[in-house]
């Protein structure tokens, strides 16, 4: 879990360009359809679940985009922001801790929507944005930048905690910030709103991710206050 040398992974510039959070692989990717996410061939579940039950916040992502990235045990597992973003809200999922390999994907039904996994809903530019991190074998614990490492009470209740978007209490990160990590290889999953980002030409399943290298582009900005005034 060693942090990364200055300048070995230089984030992809420009506001509108969004970055890889993760040096991964990708797993699935694309449209968000009636709810559900492609886990693998044959394999979906839906975002409600995913996102430890909530169907109004399910909703915020319905039609939008989503992207599985695998961290194998190799890679470095640690995880940045994709762009700038302010926390609103962390939820902590009790589940299993079935290995997330290729393989497993493929074959255990609902298998990110059964895990253990920490949901963090981040306020950004373009609205709202989810980075989920997936727990795994061996990967018995999540560490947040703000929260440590996450371990509530062992058993079957969702926790929830909620952050103010200003003052001492705040979480605001900015593209390329360390948001995470895990203790060895194990899933991130991005859920965007409906029309908000386009995936990068360089998207496919099962190709090598780099942090920082460009991810997707911004198609919309959330209005400001200055922006409705004039």
């Amino acid at each position: 879990m060693r942090e990364l040398k200055p300048g070995v992974r230089p984030i992809a510039e420009g506001e509108m360009v969004i970055s890889h959070p993760a040096d991964a692989c990708v797993s699935q990717f694309g449209p968000i359809t009636d709810g559900k996410l492609i886990q693998a061939k044959n394999h979906d579940y839906t975002a409600q679940e995913l996102l430890g039950g909530s169907a109004d916040l399910a909703a915020e992502f319905a039609e939008g985009e989503f992207a599985t990235l695998y961290l194998s045990p190799r890679d470095y597992h640690r995880v940045h922001m994709p762009c700038d973003g302010t926390l609103r809200q962390m939820i902590y999922v009790p589940g299993d801790l079935f290995s997330v390999n290729p393989l497993t994907a493929e074959n255990v039904p609902n298998l990110f929507a059964r895990n253990e996994r920490v949901v963090c809903i981040f306020d950004t530019e373009f609205g709202p944005m989810a980075q989920v991190l997936v727990g795994a074998t061996i990967v018995g614990s999540i560490e947040l930048i703000w929260a440590g490492t996450v371990t509530p009470p062992r058993g079957n209740t969702v926790y929830t905690w909620d952050y103010p978007a200003t003052g001492d209490k705040s979480v605001v990160l900015k593209k390329g910030d360390e948001m995470g990590r895990f203790k060895l290889g194990s899933t991130v999953i991005n859920l965007f709103a409906k029309d908000s980002i386009r995936f990068d030409d360089s998207m496919k399943n099962n190709a090598p991710t780099m942090m920082g290298t460009p991810y997707a582009q911004q198609l919309t900005q959330t209005a400001t206050t200055s922006d409705v005034s004039e």
